[in-house]
């Protein structure tokens, strides 16, 4: 895993000082401007090669998103947080079909809103799901510091609470740069705000309704 992380921060981190010997001002590096730079450095065909080898990884990448994704709405279907519907499959390759549907539907209503937009969003949502991550991994150190663990966190309590500090400081650090992002006419912040308390709105709802039938049903 270590091993991984140092290859993935490389992969991040050469392209920036391999471009900052060719002289190009900072100012030039700009949403979608790395294909540019390439034809300008290189030549035409490296654009070429860079947009398609984005768009392969970008295509990979949204294919096992899809696949992952969309397990969530069926186990939360199964487990009665989701109408039933969400839990039909297909019979030949029993895949979740209703719930990649749904899924594409919402991605597609979100074609219409920037990269810079949808990174703000992601940031809130992805870094809320962190957030409870972390916290479950103090709270299970904590409560069952000797439950058996295929890989456990060095350092005892301090280590499994000082995980996730950074992180969070890190996401909160994006979330308080991203604050001039408009979406809907509100906030970035504020919108996916929204989002999030429209999830345990929709969640206490739904526990709300699932014990209502259960009474009903046992008298």
């Amino acid at each position: 895993m270590l091993i991984t992380v140092g290859i993935v921060a490389l992969s991040y981190i050469l392209p920036v000082p391999a471009m900052s010997v060719t002289g190009i001002q900072p100012n030039a590096f700009v949403t979608g401007s790395w294909a540019d730079l390439a034809a300008q450095v290189v030549g035409p065909w490296l654009r070429v090669v860079l947009v398609a080898g984005g768009m392969l990884s970008a295509f990979g990448m949204f294919n096992s998103l899809v696949m992952s994704y969309s397990r969530l709405p069926l186990a939360m279907a199964r487990d009665g947080m989701l109408p039933r519907v969400f839990a039909e499959v297909h019979p030949k390759s029993k895949a979740p079909w209703v719930a990649i549907l749904s899924l594409a539907v919402c991605w597609a209503l979100c074609l219409g809103l920037s990269f810079e937009r949808l990174v703000t969003i992601d940031i809130l949502i992805y870094g809320l799901s962190l957030l409870l991550e972390f916290a479950a991994l103090a709270a299970l150190r904590l409560r069952e510091p000797d439950l058996p663990r295929p890989f456990r966190v060095p350092g005892g309590t301090f280590g499994a609470f000082a995980v996730g500090v950074f992180p969070m400081l890190l996401l909160g650090f994006s979330v308080v740069r991203s604050e001039s992002e408009r979406i809907a006419g509100m906030n970035a912040l504020a919108f996916g705000c929204l989002l999030i308390a429209t999830g345990f709105v929709v969640y206490f709802l739904r526990s709300a309704a699932i014990r209502d039938r259960q009474s009903t049903e046992s008298t």
